[in-house]
């Protein structure tokens, strides 16, 4: 499960999530943007940055990281892109740190050399699965989902969807929601469909009205028809994810992100992606 893909786009979408995991409900989201830095004339690469959307504000820059494997070495590495980073950006002036853990076990033992900046207010370290979900309990718990035991995880999607349902009176952002908690469990079950994965947490009759479905549909049909009925079915599925990776790529580059980036975070050429932003500014 590609965990970091899968936070940053979390935080692209809903930058909500983010501030609630760090308990901090008085941040003004929309002063933030969040995006990927590169620092010039090294080989390091920042993948997770909530910087403010004007320079002259006193709101804090935010370094994010998330670690799902085990790197003794991974303070000093961190710490040094962001002193590095200090140093070519002399416009930043408040700052803080956030690492993502999974759970604590996985916090490296060689902390020494930053031992004061892990102890102060500076340096933020959050572990999932000691997440308190009494408040904010929505977007924190489809946080958790991601560390969620396979065996539970479709249960405990159902109820976020069910969850959503009952809070949230924006239709558009209950459909955003329910889609990031299946692309959440697709990312936890590679072997199950999207489709498949709909029918399991009850919404197969919403996702048979889409676009997506019936692309689905038709390309496996017409695939059967010529190879076989399971390998079409199984060559329509892979069709239909292609397609809502391409519908996908407008709504990235409307957030801001980079032609690379995108293609980074859908698996795509950067080709693919430059034809699709050509065809939409055309």
């Amino acid at each position: 499960m590609q965990t970091d893909k899968i936070f940053y786009s979390l935080f692209q979408s809903f930058p909500s999530i983010f501030f609630a995991i760090i308990g901090d409900n008085t941040i003004n989201v929309n002063a933030y943007q969040f995006v990927s830095v590169e620092l010039k004339e090294t080989a390091f690469r920042i993948d997770g940055v909530f910087m403010p959307t004007t320079e002259t504000t006193n709101q804090p820059l935010y370094f994010v990281e998330v670690q799902f494997q085990l790197d003794p070495t991974f303070y000093r590495r961190f710490f040094a892109e962001i002193f590095l980073y200090l140093r070519q950006n002399e416009s930043v002036n408040f700052w803080r740190a956030v690492v993502i853990y999974p759970q604590r076990s996985l916090d490296p033992s060689d902390q020494l050399p930053y031992q004061l900046l892990l102890n102060s207010s500076q340096v933020q370290r959050i572990y999932l699965d000691e997440l308190d979900t009494a408040e904010n309990s929505l977007q924190v718990a489809i946080v958790k989902l991601i560390i969620e035991r396979e065996e539970t995880a479709v249960d405990k999607g159902r109820e976020l969807i069910l969850q959503a349902r009952q809070q949230l009176a924006d239709e558009a952002i209950r459909k955003q929601i329910v889609e990031l908690i299946e692309t959440i469990l697709l990312y936890k079950f590679t072997r199950l469909s999207r489709e498949e994965l709909a029918e399991m947490l009850g919404i197969d009759d919403e996702f048979k009205k889409t676009r997506m479905y019936q692309s689905i549909k038709q390309d496996g049909l017409e695939e059967g028809r010529q190879e076989g009925r399971q390998e079409g079915r199984q060559e329509g599925r892979q069709e239909g994810k292609q397609e809502a990776k391409l519908e996908a790529i407008p709504r990235l580059l409307a957030l801001g992100l980079s032609v690379e980036q995108v293609a980074v975070a859908l698996d795509l050429t950067v080709a693919q992606v430059q034809q699709v932003a050509q065809n939409q500014s055309g």
